[in-house]
């Protein structure tokens, strides 16, 4: 607790606090949702704690949940006992009192359909995401960049930091990239073994363990890539019926996350399955068996798991600075692709991961393309991983990605 860094989204679960009577903060198990709970004194004055880790305090919840429930409290790892909710839902009907209830969940309960019903109009979810490199580094007062960005396109004038191989294996979850890295691999082992087979069998019974843990390494594998159900499945040697449900677990649990397709432009040849990504990057290479990302490596994985470095890190941001943003990706069948799509509003940026520091014109394809098919799009950004901001033309940026999360 006493190494604890500030989580930037806390402002906004304070204010959310100050209008709903619910607020349900969710996100993988270790992205640090209990220790901000417990830390931040905004979030955790006046209310009492529970964790329905605690067995003792599980079994009261579920036989007798109303005297559980104290004027203000916050309930822990609430996705184990869905009878409670329901108990919350007539507590609030009665008295709507603002942030009454504060809870947190390793499920995604905004994807649980009987959670959504039950917590309709009361409740407004957010998710707390692997730390992002501007926590980290203990950065969070400026503004972000990719706000700033959105709002007039203004170049950055000072070098950036190019992102390192490291801060990719290590990812975002706390124990994994604020420690030592001579132990992040036994880390991420036990976290596969205590988190991600015991969250996903309460949330549902899953009665091949090693089946869906296939699955698991196997979308690890594809991070960054069109997902094709049917064609995991078939390397998995189960059913796509299977398959898909072993995802939508993976998704509940926020191990996972399908980036849906940009489609509003003029092309006809677009591609509408989603993209799968790893909530994660450090997780994504563990189970990907990937330890090496230096570029003397040739990992043909190198580009999937820094795109999915930068994607985690512009969810996060985005979740506390512009909640009301979208991300996709865009990709003409056989021809161009763009990495990450942003909308916030009327503005909509293209942006294209490139690892590498330097870049030639044939980089730059996917963008035109992309600026030619969406007339709307502001500004098309080529991320790479040098030091300077260039322009490169009509709403065309070559952008250092230590800029673009900063």
């Amino acid at each position: 607790m006493t190494d604890y860094l500030p989580r930037e989204l806390t402002g906004r679960i304070t204010r959310a606090m100050r209008t709903m009577p619910v607020v349900v903060l969710s996100g993988m198990r270790q992205t640090g949702k209990s220790t901000m709970l417990q830390c931040e004194d905004s979030l955790s004055a006046g209310r009492v704690y529970h964790t329905l880790d605690d067995f003792a305090t599980l079994a009261a919840a579920r036989s007798s949940p109303h005297s559980l429930l104290g004027t203000s409290c916050i309930v822990d790892e609430v996705q184990r006992c869905p009878e409670l909710l329901l108990a919350i839902k007539q507590e609030v009907d009665r008295d709507r009192l603002p942030g009454r209830f504060l809870l947190s969940g390793s499920a995604n309960l905004s994807l649980l359909s009987s959670v959504a019903e039950t917590l309709a109009g009361r409740a407004l979810y957010v998710a707390l995401h692997p730390m992002t490199r501007r926590e980290i580094r203990g950065r969070t007062n400026a503004e972000p960049f990719i706000v700033r960005w959105l709002a007039d396109q203004s170049m950055p004038g000072e070098p950036a930091e190019p992102i390192t191989p490291v801060e990719v294996l290590s990812g975002g979850l706390p124990p994994a990239c604020l420690s030592d890295n001579a132990g992040r691999d036994d880390w991420f082992r036990g976290y596969v073994q205590t988190y991600i087979e015991r969250d996903v069998r309460q949330i549902a019974a899953v009665g091949d363990a090693v089946a869906f843990h296939r699955v698991a390494q196997l979308a690890a594998l594809r991070t960054g890539q069109v997902l094709v159900v049917s064609s995991l499945g078939r390397d998995a040697g189960l059913k796509a019926a299977t398959t898909g449900r072993y995802l939508d677990l993976l998704e509940t649990s926020f191990v996972v996350r399908r980036l849906p397709p940009f489609v509003r432009s003029r092309s006809a040849r677009l591609i509408k399955s989603p993209k799968l990504h790893y909530t994660d990057s450090g997780l994504a290479a563990h189970m990907a068996g990937v330890r090496d990302l230096s570029a003397e490596a040739s990992d043909s994985m190198r580009g999937h798991l820094f795109e999915t470095y930068v994607l985690q890190n512009l969810s996060a941001i985005l979740e506390t600075h512009a909640p009301d943003a979208r991300l996709s990706y865009w990709h003409e069948q056989g021809r161009h692709e763009v990495d990450i799509v942003v909308e916030a509003g009327r503005e909509v940026m293209a942006i294209e991961v490139k690892t590498a520091e330097r870049w030639d014109e044939r980089d730059l394809s996917s963008l035109r393309a992309f600026l030619r098919a969406t007339p709307q799009c502001t500004s098309a950004v080529l991320a790479y991983n040098g030091t300077r901001a260039v322009p490169l033309g009509d709403r065309l940026y070559a952008i250092p990605m230590g800029h673009l999360i900063a």
